[in-house]
C-alpha cells in the first residue's frame, strides 16, 4: 500500500499577513507538521496549487522554509493565485514540461498525473478560472496513452460545477474536453482538484473524484451565493490516499479538530 498526503490551497503571504485573521504561513507549518508526524510512511506529498496568495517571490521563499524540513518528496502545483516564473525561482527542481508544471510520478502500476490550470501566459488581472491550453492537452493525451496500470489525475481547478455558484463561476474553462478525455481511458481510476476549500467527493461521468479543505480557510457551505471571494476561518485539513492494489481510498484529516493520543473508552465499546 502506497500512501499520499494532499494539501491544497496554502495562500502563504507575506510576513505580518493574514487571511480572515488567520496565520496561513502557521496553519501551513501546523498541517505539514501533523501529517508527516502520523504519516511518516507516505510516499509523497502532493500541493495542488494555491500554494502563495499573491504570486510573490517572498511568499514561496516563506514557503520553503518550511517545506525544506520535509523529508517526504513533494510535487508542487499551479493555481490561479500562483506565479510559474517566481515558483520555478524559488523551487528550480519542480519538474516541467513545455514551461508549464505538469509532471508523472510512476509509483509501481499507479501512474500519478499532476496537471498545470494556471490560464495563461497571456495573463489578466482578477482572473480565476482556469484552462488547458492545447500544449497541455497533448502531453496529458501522451501521459494518458503510455500509462501501464491505472491513473490519477490531480489538477487545482475542478473540470465541473460543484454546487457553489461563486466557485462554479471560476472552475476549469474546458472541464468539458478534459473529462471527455479521462473518460475515454477506463485505468484512470479517480482524479483530485482545489481550489474550492471544501471537502467534496462524488461522481462526474461516471469518474470518481476528491477535494479537500485548505489548511488554511474555507468556502462558507453556500449553495445560492455567487461571490467567489466569501470566506471563513474554519478549522484547516488535508487530504490522505491510500493506494491499494485494487482501491483508492480518500481520507480526510482536520488537523486542528483531531485530538492527539485517544483513549479507548471501555465502557463505549459493544459488550
Amino acid at each position: 500500500m502506497d500512501k499520499l498526503l494532499v494539501f491544497t490551497d496554502l495562500h502563504v503571504r507575506g510576513v505580518g499577513q493574514s487571511i480572515f485573521g488567520v496565520d496561513t504561513l502557521e496553519r501551513l507549518r501546523e498541517g505539514i507538521e501533523h501529517a508527516t508526524n502520523l504519516h511518516p510512511d507516505a510516499v509523497r506529498i502532493v500541493l495542488t496549487g494555491d500554494i502563495v496568495h499573491s504570486g510573490k517571490l517572498l511568499e514561496y521563499e516563506r514557503v520553503k522554509v518550511v517545506l525544506d524540513a520535509v523529508d517526504i518528496p513533494i510535487t508542487l502545483m499551479c493555481g490561479n493565485h500562483d506565479n510559474r516564473e517566481n515558483l520555478l525561482a524559488v523551487f528550480p527542481d519542480t519538474p516541467t514540461s513545455g514551461g508549464f508544471l505538469q509532471s508523472v510520478v510512476d509509483l509501481g502500476d499507479t501512474r500519478l498525473i499532476m496537471l498545470d490550470t494556471l490560464d495563461g501566459p497571456p495573463f489578466r488581472n482578477d482572473h480565476h478560472s482556469g484552462v488547458l491550453c492545447e500544449t497541455r492537452m497533448e502531453w496529458l493525451r501522451n501521459a494518458l496513452d503510455t500509462a501501464t496500470g491505472r491513473v490519477l489525475v490531480f489538477m487545482h481547478h475542478p473540470p465541473h460545477a460543484v454546487g457553489f455558484p461563486g466557485m462554479d463561476d471560476i472552475r476549469l474553462r474546458n472541464g468539458d474536453v478534459l473529462l471527455a478525455l479521462l473518460k475515454n481511458h477506463p485505468n484512470v481510476a479517480h482524479f483530485f482538484a482545489g481550489h474550492v476549500h471544501r471537502t467534496i467527493s462524488g461522481s462526474v461521468d461516471g469518474l470518481g473524484f476528491s477535494m479537500f479543505k485548505s489548511p488554511s480557510y474555507q468556502m462558507p457551505f453556500d449553495l445560492v451565493g455567487a461571490n467567489a471571494a466569501v470566506s471563513t476561518p474554519e478549522p484547516g485539513a488535508y487530504g490522505i490516499v491510500l493506494l491499494y492494489k485494487n482501491r483508492v481510498i480518500v481520507h480526510t484529516e482536520d488537523f486542528q479538530l483531531a485530538e492527539p493520543d485517544v483513549q479507548p473508552d471501555d465502557e463505549a465499546l459493544p459488550e
